[in-house]
């Protein structure tokens, strides 16, 4: 893939957001520019902002890069906020169990592991019934949902919540450092030290994806499983080992609320990240910087919202959300067939005329034409 392939689309898609952006906070009768100013002052223009931006970039950063390996299979993972939230019950029933005198460093590690384990289990799932029996992952993941987010609602109203609450109690070991207790400038701000796990995990993604046998095998079935199979590819075994890395990527996610924020399960604690990340992934390209990007990207309009609420109605900002998605889905093939022709304008010198009575010659765009939603990116 080309570089301007990459950088092209999300820019124009910005752009179309903007304008859009300016109509609507002229329909309120407020100025562009003092909306947008507030908005940077709200969020990367303060340390308390700053650290409600990086807080909600580190779940979404997890949640895209689970979709995002996916999608690079040629799976469309939807059920990121079930494995969110069975990572993040998880870490929080582990961190119950662990003595209150375990090292820091060793009950981390556990809940890590434990919160990997939990969204693997329920990725695993929907991999599992589509490398055996060819189930659709997007109706699995879909179910899967409401009924991994009911049984755990169920177990946390019926046996380990704190009274008059829907939460659990507090972890007695596992908690992860928030940036608060490190500089006081963040004082009031959910921000922690996830968020450095978050971009090891992007780090770690991009090495397994672009310099593994086994990432190679991935990106090969999601281009073309047929011709992977053919050349000795297990597709099945492929698909199944993808839905598990990505339900673990989704539920290392949830220690961002429970292990870094209130130390506790919650109900509904993850509403949202995990369908956002889909849109994280996609805008991102699917790459996992381009995922983080825009995981800042999404988080920083989402506090840029509760900042600008005193001139223009928060659900501007969302509105703002959905036209960005909207606006990459559209421009990617648009992007591309106008740089595929002014690189046939350019190569020949000229553009092709076509005979009065001839009929014009469909251009074959090859597999680095499809859509980032319906097959993935090489």
């Amino acid at each position: 893939m080309h570089l301007e392939e990459s950088i092209l689309p999300p820019l124009v898609a910005l752009v179309i957001a903007a304008v859009v952006g300016d109509i609507l906070i002229l329909i309120f009768g407020q100025a562009p520019g003092e909306v947008y100013r507030l908005l940077l002052e709200g969020t990367w223009g303060n340390a308390y902002g700053f650290g409600q931006v990086i807080y909600k970039a580190t779940t979404l950063t997890f949640t895209g890069l689970a979709v995002a390996v996916g999608i690079r299979a040629g799976l469309f993972n939807i059920g990121a906020e079930s494995q969110l939230a069975s990572g993040g019950f998880l870490a929080a029933v582990i961190g119950l169990a662990l003595p209150a005198g375990t090292p820091g460093v060793i009950a981390v590690i556990v809940c890590l592991l434990a919160a990997a384990a939990g969204g693997g289990a329920v990725g695993a799932i929907p991999g599992v019934l589509k490398a055996r029996f060819g189930a659709s992952e997007v109706i699995v993941t879909i179910m899967l949902n409401f009924v991994v987010l009911a049984l755990l609602n169920y177990v946390v109203a019926a046996h380990i919540h704190v009274p008059e609450t829907l939460h659990t109690p507090e972890m007695h070991a596992g908690s992860m450092p928030r940036l608060a207790d490190m500089s006081p400038t963040f004082a009031g701000s959910a921000a922690n030290t996830t968020f450095l796990f978050a971009l090891a995990a992007a780090v770690l993604v991009w090495w397994y994806l672009f310099r593994t046998r086994a990432g190679f095998e991935l990106r090969a079935v999601g281009l073309q499983p047929d011709a992977a199979e053919y050349g000795g590819v297990r597709v099945g075994g492929v698909w199944a080992k993808t839905m598990i890395v990505g339900g673990a990527l989704a539920g290392l996610g949830g220690v961002n609320y429970v292990l870094g924020y209130k130390h506790y399960y919650e109900e509904g604690f993850a509403a949202g990240s995990g369908f956002m990340g889909i849109a994280a992934a996609l805008v991102g390209r699917n790459h996992p910087v381009g995922v983080v990007i825009a995981a800042l990207l999404f988080a920083t309009l989402s506090q840029g919202g509760l900042a600008v609420n005193a001139l223009v109605p928060k659900q501007m900002v969302d509105v703002l959300t959905a036209v960005v998605i909207i606006a990459v889905a559209t421009a990617v093939p648009e992007v591309r067939r106008a740089l595929a022709a002014s690189r046939r304008g350019f190569g020949t010198g000229r553009t092709e005329q076509t005979a009065p009575n001839e009929q014009p010659t469909v251009v074959n765009p090859g597999p680095s034409s499809r859509s980032p939603v319906t097959g993935p990116q090489a």
